[in-house]
């Protein structure tokens, strides 16, 4: 399937709105709710089975999503503020809470992730991190986008989760 390409068309979540899905261990959708279907533009059909990568939107810097398939992959859930790619090129952000569903014997059988609407405090301020991570990352890779990611929480003195709820606040 072919990417769209980005455009400056912005949708947005109403405040009581949840996007729900569901991936298996290697990211590739099992489940997605009515909003989570009719805000990707994609129907339902073109999203089981695709990764979910597919609505990765060129502004993510790759840090992030390093830190929720760390996290993930080690049971802990994380939080986090994800900017998703429509079908039609259009973007919106998200507040996304992902967790891990286990079998029985403790091993990983899925990933749970519930997004809703950012506050507005986390769009007047994630977006121009983001941007700086990306160029951290352009020029440096994903380590230096790791090393700034650091330094930008040891200069407010927290750690990521404090950061990313407290913005949601």
């Amino acid at each position: 399937m072919q990417r769209p390409h980005p455009t400056e068309h912005q949708k947005s979540l109403k405040p009581n709105d949840f996007i729900v899905s569901k991936t298996d261990i290697h990211g590739k959708i099992l489940y997605g709710n009515r909003t989570f279907i009719e805000i990707s533009g994609y129907e339902e059909h073109e999203l089981l089975g695709a990764p979910h990568s597919i609505l990765r939107h060129p502004d993510m810097p790759k840090i992030v999503f390093k830190l929720l398939w760390d996290r993930i992959k080690n049971k802990q859930e994380i939080f986090a503020y994800v900017k998703n790619l429509s079908k039609d090129g259009s973007y919106y952000w998200v507040f996304a809470n992902v967790t891990t569903t286990l079998h029985k014997d403790g091993s990983i059988r899925d990933f749970h992730s519930v997004r809703r609407k950012p506050s507005e405090l986390a769009l007047s301020i994630i977006p121009g991190v983001y941007a700086k991570l990306l160029d951290a990352e352009r020029t440096g890779g994903m380590d230096a986008s790791a090393k700034l990611l650091d330094s930008i929480l040891a200069e407010k003195g927290v750690s990521y989760d404090q950061l990313i709820l407290s913005l949601q606040q």
